[in-house]
C-alpha cells in the first residue's frame, strides 16, 4: 500500500484542522493505519491509530479528547480531526500502515510495527 498525507497548514491555537491520508493499492481494510508526528529537534512520536475495520482506535495521552481518527475504507482514506490545537502540536505529521491478520486487532503505537509510510504534512500552530 502507498500512503499520502495532506491537509497540513498554519493555524492559530484553539483552531481545528483535518488531515487526510489517501491510500492506493489493494485490500486497504487489511491495514491498520497510524498517525505519527515529529517536531523540530524531537523524536517521532505516536499520535493515534485505527484498526483495519475502523472499530479499534488508540490515542496518545497528549491528544485524547482533542483528536479523532476515522477511516473510510470504500474511499481508501483515513482522517485525523484535530481540535483545540496547541502550539505543542506543531510538527510534521505522517501516516503509516501495517498489514494485520485481523481487521479489529489493536493497531499498535510503535512506529517499528508500521512498514508503509507516507510523506509528511506540516502542521504549524501559532500562539
Amino acid at each position: 500500500v502507498q500512503l499520502q498525507a495532506s491537509g497540513g497548514g498554519l493555524v492559530q491555537a484553539g483552531d481545528s484542522l483535518r488531515l487526510s491520508c489517501a491510500a492506493s493499492g489493494r485490500s486497504f481494510s487489511s491495514y491498520a493505519v497510524g498517525w505519527f508526528r515529529q517536531a523540530p529537534g524531537k523524536e517521532r512520536e505516536f499520535v493515534t491509530a485505527v484498526s483495519g475495520s475502523g472499530v479499534t482506535t488508540d490515542y496518545a495521552d497528549s491528544v485524547k479528547g482533542r483528536f479523532a481518527i476515522s477511516r473510510d475504507n470504500a474511499k481508501k482514506l483515513v482522517y485525523l480531526q484535530m481540535n483545540s490545537l496547541k502550539p505543542e502540536d506543531t510538527a510534521v505529521y505522517y501516516c503509516a500502515g501495517r498489514l494485520t491478520a485481523l481487521s479489529n486487532i489493536t493497531p499498535g503505537s510503535q512506529a517499528t510495527l508500521y512498514n508503509y509510510w507516507g510523506q509528511g504534512t506540516l502542521v504549524t500552530v501559532s500562539s
